[in-house]
């Protein structure tokens, strides 16, 4: 049997659809739903860079610039396998030249390993040139807290509710100030 007029049976006699209905979830009627509970929290380090190093989705990424344009993969590899096991690197070459574009990314499993290798390569020389090492995702240490404000000024250029004295008064519409 046919749930729809216009529905065309294919397979008589055979009826594995299932029934079109949706689950509501009592919490999502209500609005309210707690789902925290479902989620993984990322790793973060708050203690050796300030409270800046986020976790990347797999590991902790390190970014080093002022790579040498004659660096291979196998020698920027060789340095940095020493401070832990490398799960991931980049080296992005430029297409028009082929040389390397002058930054790498290298990705570690754990915190500990990026953090020794930001210590002992950062500011050191690799192929002739410094390089510096550093984490590639860092949270703002400062948050935004009103979006509206232009030099500690409050809302409407208004500092403590007083004039901004900076800028001029306009005259009145009939002419008088």
């Amino acid at each position: 049997m046919s749930r729809y007029d216009n529905e065309i049976d294919l397979e008589p006699g055979v009826d594995n659809i299932a029934p079109d209905y949706m689950a509501v979830d009592s919490e999502a009627r209500d609005g309210v739903r707690d789902d925290s509970h479902d989620y993984d929290r990322m790793d973060e380090d708050t203690t050796s860079t300030g409270g800046r190093a986020q976790r990347s989705v797999e590991g902790w990424i390190v970014i080093i610039t002022g790579v040498h344009e004659e660096a291979d993969e196998e020698a920027v590899m060789e340095k940095f396998a020493e401070y832990g096991d490398i799960k991931n690197l980049h080296l992005n070459l430029d297409r028009r030249t082929g040389y390397v574009k002058g930054y790498a990314l290298v990705e570690y499993e754990t915190h500990n390993e990026a953090k020794a290798a930001i210590e002992a390569t950062n500011g050191t020389k690799f192929y002739d040139q410094t390089i510096y090492a550093d984490f590639a995702f860092v949270r703002s240490t400062e948050l935004a807290t009103n979006c509206n404000t232009r030099r500690g000024m409050g809302i409407k250029g208004r500092a403590n509710g007083r004039r901004d004295r900076s800028r001029s008064a306009s005259p009145s519409r009939n002419g008088r100030r």
